[in-house]
């Protein structure tokens, strides 16, 4: 893995599942890749998942910019495969388009990297009582805001080797598609989280106008699942092209 360009700590993951007909993802599939399917009972399903969660504790290089230490982010993002040329696997992400709250990020983000980032006004809620816990993401968009939310039990729990929750959670690797040349690749590394059992959730989003009409079906579509995991501290490598 290349040498460190960011660290910082994921906090409070909201992530809603949705299953896709693979051919939905095919015109945003880097080269080199192949969509990693999850596989329970004998069936294969192609997920999407909504991700929102908390930014903390943000250092670029070693250093914490002003102003850019803590915010929110949402995405939607795929999952994806590869056979490096040692022979192992590596599983990761490709995202649709990631919302953050502040321009300097969108601007180097994109410039930089071709990462799929855009700048909207954001905010977010945690609380908790005794028993219960209570986390909520919201953005705005020209049309209307949008949000997303869940209730869990406070008590956080191991996730179970081989479950769904295991495998939306233990992809280590980000791939970009570029415009020209190869696609990037960057490695991220954290500890395996632990998630809150989920009892009541809430998606106010309109798919259409966040994510194009490709993925306009998903507002009638009800998620596969939904997680709340803790999260960590994580560190983003600065990435390589791929041969």
């Amino acid at each position: 893995m290349s040498r460190a360009f960011l660290t910082a700590e994921w906090r409070k993951l909201i992530m809603a599942q949705y299953q896709v007909d693979p051919a939905v993802l095919a015109p945003w599939l880097p080269p080199g890749l192949e969509l990693d399917l999850y596989t329970a009972g004998g069936t294969a399903r192609c997920y999407v998942s909504l991700v929102g969660f908390l930014f903390d504790r943000v250092r670029v290089g070693g250093f914490a910019i002003p102003f850019h230490t803590r915010f929110e982010e949402v995405n939607l993002r795929f999952y994806v495969a590869r056979t490096a040329s040692d022979g192992t696997r590596r599983r990761g992400v490709v995202f649709i388009r990631e919302f953050v709250p502040r321009a300097i990020i969108t601007l180097v983000a994109t410039l930089l990297y071709e990462e799929p980032y855009v700048t909207v006004d954001m905010g977010h809620s945690i609380h908790s009582t005794p028993h219960a816990l209570f986390v909520s993401y919201h953005w705005g968009h020209p049309k209307s805001w949008q949000r997303i939310t869940v209730e869990a039990l406070s008590d956080a729990q191991p996730i179970e080797p081989g479950s769904e929750q295991e495998f939306i959670t233990e992809h280590y690797w980000g791939y970009t598609k570029r415009s020209s040349g190869p696609t990037s690749e960057y490695g991220v590394q954290h500890p395996r989280w632990k998630v809150y059992p989920v009892q009541n959730f809430e998606i106010a989003v309109d798919f259409d106008a966040l994510y194009g009409q490709a993925f306009a079906f998903l507002n009638g579509q009800q998620p596969a699942s939904v997680l709340l995991a803790e999260g960590s501290a994580v560190t983003v490598s600065t990435g390589t092209r791929l041969p």
